[in-house]
C-alpha cells in the first residue's frame, strides 16, 4: 500500500450521517482533544457503516472524491505543532 493514504474523518458538529467518497477510512470522532481512538473502518460490499465509538453513520457516495464529505468539514486535518 505504499503511496496510498487512508483518509481520516471527524464529526465535530455531531451530524447523524456523513457521506464520503471512500469505503476504507479512519474515524477519529472529533478534533483533538475530543477524539476517540482512531479506528479503521472498511465498508466492504456495503454502502454504509456506523463507527462503534461515536455512532456516526458513514455512507459511501461514489460521486464524492476521497477528500470530500457531505456535509462539508468532516475531513480530519492534523495540526502542526
Amino acid at each position: 500500500m505504499a503511496g496510498h493514504t487512508i483518509p481520516h474523518f471527524q464529526n465535530d458538529a455531531g451530524h447523524h450521517a456523513v457521506d464520503i467518497g471512500v469505503k476504507e477510512f479512519m474515524c477519529t470522532g472529533a478534533t483533538d482533544p475530543f477524539d476517540h481512538p482512531h479506528v479503521f473502518l472498511d465498508m466492504g460490499d456495503d454502502s454504509e457503516i456506523v463507527c462503534p465509538y461515536c455512532s456516526t453513520l458513514y455512507r459511501y457516495d461514489p460521486s464524492l472524491k476521497s477528500s470530500e464529505t457531505r456535509p462539508e468539514g468532516c475531513i480530519y486535518m492534523t495540526r502542526a505543532a
